[in-house]
């Protein structure tokens, strides 16, 4: 065989891609075609409001101002609007800036099979490109929706053990594969183009998970939220300008999963799609804090109204953590992601807010540290272990004597307890109201509500716009 027989065979074999690449590939050219069943579009409503509450709310925090300062200085085209700048930007820049805001702090959602939060990549990524091509708003919740679907498979085909034994960060791989089917179908792209854009998405896949010890939640937010929707969005556009790339790049020797997989699943890439929608696997906070604390702060709740504790009543605090989980919030130095401090505030407060889980300068407050040395966090194998996962369990020890004690099997807001409508809209309009006013939180909320009504998603704008 001569050279160029060799050069010719080893293009069609490149042309030829994995079964794996070209299911995916299929699937997300047709997303936009083809109908969310209801309780799957409404509940990307919710997640759609969900993210756009954080966003907003992290506009003031160290991330999103960073992002902010971002998307000014890199500028572009007038596509899309960087909310935090208040300036219409270009796509990439546009979903930076939205993603480093929407991971500010610990407010967006999370996906336990996808070890990834998807909103906070997702969504961003999702509402430049829709606002680049005035895309209605049926098709950003299909693309939101797609954007889950294979941002969660992307993670699930690595059958990664636990995360302490991830080479790489979950967080960022899941984001990068779901910001990027989510762009390119909203650019247009067919299964080819598809294809293309998941070659650039294997490409852009990297992070480290070291980004637990970034106690200012900067690179944090980009790891999680900005380099996945920039990638996303970079990746569709540039398949969009006519960019080629490479055929069937998910399986195979090398591929996406050679490279990064721990025990290699292909067929997870694909299960399902079309049948089971990985949106509704997500969980919405009830709390705007890490999200292995939700369970010990639902458990506190109950007993505060169960029996009426104050501070007074406290002598000790036990709280049974997974242990594949608890480093991530124990005595960690930033308050949203702090146990002690949290369950501390909770029961000082009686509740907690977005505004007090932020409060930096009461990790210094006298009555806080106090309530802190009585709180003791015990590791659990078995709550690793319990289904379903983030389990907690709260003991409390009365100055009388008395031992309470709540476990949280389902934490609110996760898929077997999930949250409803108004619990997502009052949650919504505690971290709107400060930042737009009662009545402008209002109007997005019910917008939103009604989102696939919208013709054009750049109508959207005015109700993002912050005001002086």
């Amino acid at each position: 065989m001569s050279i160029v027989d060799n050069l010719q065979s080893d293009k069609k074999e490149a042309m030829m891609p994995c079964p794996e690449t070209k299911a995916v590939a299929a699937y997300a050219a047709q997303a936009l075609q083809t109908a969310l069943p209801k309780e799957v579009e409404h509940k990307t409503k919710l997640h759609l409001l969900d993210t756009l509450a954080a966003i907003l709310s992290g506009t003031h925090l160290k991330a999103g101002r960073a992002g902010a300062a971002m998307a000014r200085r890199l500028g572009g085209p007038p596509e899309a609007l960087a909310i935090a700048a208040g300036l219409l930007v270009g796509a990439p820049q546009a979903a930076l800036a939205n993603a480093m805001a929407a991971h500010a702090d610990e407010t967006d959602d999370s996906h336990v099979g996808g070890r990834f939060h998807p909103g906070c990549a997702i969504v961003p990524a999702a509402l430049a490109m829709a606002e680049a091509g005035g895309r209605s708003g049926t098709d950003l919740l299909r693309a939101m929706a797609l954007g889950y679907d294979i941002g969660a498979r992307a993670v699930m085909a690595l059958g990664i053990r636990s995360a302490d034994t991830a080479r790489f960060s979950t967080h960022s791989i899941g984001s990068n594969f779901g910001a990027t089917v989510a762009a390119a179908a909203l650019a247009g792209l067919d299964a080819r183009g598809h294809a293309h854009a998941l070659s650039y998405a294997v490409q852009q896949t990297s992070g480290v998970p070291y980004w637990r010890r970034d106690a200012d939640h900067v690179e944090k937010a980009f790891d999680f939220a900005g380099m996945g929707a920039r990638n996303g969005v970079m990746a569709a556009i540039m398949v969009q300008e006519g960019w080629s790339a490479v055929d069937g790049v998910l399986t195979g020797a090398p591929s996406y999963l050679s490279a990064f997989a721990e025990t290699p699943r292909p067929e997870e890439l694909s299960a399902g799609l079309g049948e089971r929608f990985e949106i509704m696997e997500a969980a919405i906070k009830k709390w705007c804090v890490g999200s292995p604390i939700q369970a010990a702060l639902d458990s506190l709740s109950a007993l505060i109204a169960g029996h009426a504790l104050t501070p007074e009543t406290l002598a000790r605090m036990d709280v049974h953590m997974p242990d594949d989980r608890l480093h991530i919030v124990d005595d960690r130095a930033m308050p949203d992601v702090c146990l002690q401090h949290l369950l501390a505030v909770a029961l000082l407060d009686g509740g907690l807010s977005f505004a007090s889980a932020h409060d930096h300068a009461r990790m210094h407050d006298p009555a806080i540290l106090s309530l802190r040395r009585k709180i003791f966090a015990i590791p659990s194998k078995a709550l690793t272990e319990a289904r379903p996962p983030r389990q907690a369990i709260v003991e409390i020890t009365t100055t009388d004597g008395k031992v309470l004690r709540h476990h949280t099997r389902a934490v609110l807001g996760t898929p077997a307890n999930p949250m409803t409508e108004a619990q997502v809209c009052a949650k919504a309009r505690d971290l709107l109201d400060p930042v737009l006013g009662a009545a402008h939180a209002q109007g997005l909320i019910e917008a939103i509500l009604r989102i696939d009504e919208v013709a054009d998603i750049r109508d959207l704008r005015p109700l993002l716009v912050i005001g002086d």
